[in-house]
């Protein structure tokens, strides 16, 4: 049995498909069910569930964004640091493994080259501390379990920043994104797909970097969005998206502009490398150019 925390967030429809796919048994665990802040309701509940993994989706940004992670820090804190800490020692009791997932946000950006995870964290902002935080929990119960740190999630279950450009070119004749921050967009499918292989694969250190190939700057990747979307057919009143700076940016209405200036630090270059990865399997992530339009055919092409 598997219990997947987190079940109607970013990753937690893609794991849920992807093991109705394989028909495994597995226990779906949202938000509705349970409050992640309640250590006593979340023990009672997973000690009475018989399972051998249990994947934790679960986290809190602050939706829309990570800056209300900066006002709410005490919350920040207990569901990325400190559940995940609980969930190590419930899964010890079960002698379980536990699948923990984390954002390229630790890391500060200066490196400007690919983050491998022998790099040392140091986040700048209370969403990074906090899942560096609950990064060292996981690690420190030593039974083997999987921190996976992944960047920029996109996918049809929840919307994030692809979806919001694609509805405001939709909307408007001119659009702009930020062209000097550095990361990689990573499907919500294609780390579905790629998990499973580490459920009974022990990884050196217990952290794996997994993110689409190739890197890009938001602009870049609005604009191959819209290009995708055009040659699908897909109607758009703007076509080329302009260039921002990260110094002048500006929140959006639904989570990425508008007139309140961002509160969070966002590191400048937060690119995964997966070459740890593709050593342990054999494979590489595809491009992450190839994963959008993949998803964009897919889900908007439909619509």
């Amino acid at each position: 049995m598997i219990i997947l925390l987190g079940a109607s967030g970013y990753f937690g429809k893609a794991f849920e498909q992807e093991l109705l796919r394989r028909q495994w048994p597995y226990r779906p665990i949202s938000r509705k069910e349970i409050d992640y802040t309640r250590f006593d309701s979340l023990l009672e509940l997973l000690r009475e569930t018989k399972a051998s993994f249990l994947i934790n989706a679960a986290g809190f940004t602050g939706r829309p964004n990570v800056d209300a992670c900066e006002t709410e820090r005490d919350r920040a804190f207990l569901i990325n640091a400190e559940a995940p800490g609980v969930l190590a020692e419930i899964c010890n009791e079960k002698d379980a493994k536990l699948i923990h997932f984390s954002t390229d946000y630790v890391f500060d950006g200066e490196k400007r080259a690919p983050y491998t995870e022998e790099d040392q964290a140091n986040p700048i902002s209370a969403y990074g501390e906090s899942k560096f935080a609950g990064e060292k929990n996981v690690l420190a119960a030593e039974d083997g379990h999987l921190v996976v740190r992944v960047s920029w999630v996109f996918g049809p279950d929840r919307p994030s920043f692809i979806d919001a450009m694609i509805k405001r070119a939709q909307q408007d004749e001119k659009i702009d994104a930020i062209s000097d921050k550095f990361s990689t967009p990573t499907y919500t499918h294609d780390i579905a797909e790629m998990l499973p292989q580490f459920f009974d694969r022990a990884v050196a250190g217990g952290i794996l970097h997994f993110a689409n190939a190739g890197k890009c700057t938001w602009q870049e990747y609005a604009q191959w969005a819209l290009d995708c979307c055009r040659d699908a057919g897909i109607p758009l009143k703007a076509r080329t998206v302009g260039a921002l700076k990260l110094s002048e940016m500006t929140r959006l209405r639904q989570g990425y502009g508008g007139p309140a200036p961002w509160v969070a630090r966002r590191p400048v270059y937060s690119v995964l490398s997966a070459a740890k990865y593709t050593e342990l399997t054999g494979t590489a992530p595809r491009a992450w150019r190839e994963a959008v339009n993949d998803y964009i055919t897919r889900f908007y092409s439909k619509k």
